[in-house]
């Protein structure tokens, strides 16, 4: 069934309000996918936050006019499909990466980041980094240690004495108060 001009204007108009948003982007292609795989693949994402779409070539290019993704998304030719986010752009490549690992028929084209076209290779590479999370929670290890040390530290002395006393008072090396 043919879709209406209006239809199609309607679309590129939504898809055009959501890529004004994105900050990241990967652009795939794939061959053979089954409604399961496609359906998994979309289940995938969501979890991740990233949103996906299957979309005709001329009505993405017409979508990404002024917007960070504009320029990996000039000229392309075959079945495209775009994952995007506005969050974290690690979750969105490493989903895609363990996806595309299982189906071989699912690879990568370019991808965008921060408004910065990157390559397939440097998208692999990002899949392989940790996520904000990891980050933030091993930066804030890194702060807290040293002041964990300290406490420990400052805790030992006080610690240290009282077991000296106590020791001393078991082996009864203290004289009785007259």
């Amino acid at each position: 069934m043919a879709v209406t001009k209006a239809k199609k204007t309607e679309q590129v108009e939504q898809l055009g309000n959501e890529l004004q948003k994105v900050s990241s982007m990967i652009v795939a292609t794939y061959s053979k996918l089954t409604v399961a795989q496609d359906y998994e693949l979309r289940k995938t994402l969501r979890g991740s936050g990233a949103k996906y779409r299957v979309v005709k070539n001329t009505l993405i290019e017409r979508a990404a006019k002024g917007t960070k993704v504009e320029e990996v998304l000039k000229n392309l030719s075959g079945v495209t499909s775009i994952a995007y986010t506005s969050g974290d752009p690690v979750a969105l490549a490493k989903a895609l990466s363990k996806y595309a690992k299982d189906n071989p028929e699912f690879t990568f084209k370019a991808g965008v980041v921060e408004g910065r076209v990157i390559s397939i290779n440097e998208i692999k590479a990002l899949a392989t980094m940790p996520s904000k999370e990891e980050i933030y929670s091993k930066l804030l290890f890194l702060i807290s240690a040293p002041a964990q040390r300290l406490v420990t530290v400052m805790n030992a002395v006080g610690r240290d004495l009282a077991v000296v006393v106590g020791q001393g008072v078991e082996k009864k090396k203290f004289k009785e108060a007259q």
